[in-house]
């Protein structure tokens, strides 16, 4: 069946201005803290990735853990009010090798017979652009806690979801876990994307 040239054109006429309200345009502004004031508890899509670099530029050790949680509220009238609660649980961890995740769960590292979770609470928070911020707080990890420091990025946002990215470089030897040193880093980054769900 041929349709008419006219109906045709009217139908890419009808699916282009659909792609157009449909899709974000080029170079719109990214979504704002403020704007996404709210509480989430984190999503199991979430990615919680790690690497510990090799001296002399060696592959180095990197995992992701399969199991965690926690929640985050943003405070859109004060966002230096807003908190954030982490748990990791260790023995989920997973690597690229049987061996290394064995490693990485024995008693020289995260020590998991001992030790169940990782936990994070933040202290506070502070903006540092429209989509962007730092949080400090204490993270507690075999006994031991310290304050550390994670850059924000809002990378996604809408009524019931939420994404960023967050990164950090957390120093193990403070945490009893600096095996291998100096053949391995001393410095453990995290490169994680976060995502969350409206409660």
């Amino acid at each position: 069946m041929t349709i008419p040239r006219r109906q045709a054109l009217k139908a890419i006429a009808s699916l282009a201005l659909l792609a157009m309200t449909a899709a974000p345009a080029a170079g719109a502004r990214p979504p704002s803290l403020t704007e996404a004031a709210g509480t989430y508890r984190v999503a199991g899509s979430s990615v919680i990735h790690f690497t510990v670099p090799q001296a002399g530029g060696g592959s180095g050790l990197a995992g992701d853990f399969g199991k965690f949680s926690g929640r985050f509220r943003i405070d859109g009238n004060n966002i230096e009010q807003s908190s954030v609660e982490f748990t990791l649980y260790p023995e989920s961890v997973r690597s690229r090798e049987r061996r290394i995740e064995n490693f990485l769960r024995s008693s020289a590292v995260f020590d998991t017979a001992n030790f169940k979770t990782i936990t994070f609470r933040s202290t506070i928070v502070r903006q540092t652009g429209p989509d962007t911020a730092t949080v400090e707080g204490t993270l507690t990890a075999r006994g031991k806690s310290r304050k550390e420091r994670f850059e924000v990025t809002l990378t996604d946002w809408n009524r019931r979801s939420i994404a960023f990215t967050i990164r950090g470089s957390i120093r193990r030897a403070p945490y009893g876990m600096d095996v291998g040193t100096p053949i391995y880093s001393n410095v453990v980054q995290f490169d994680m994307k976060i995502r969350g769900q409206r409660r």
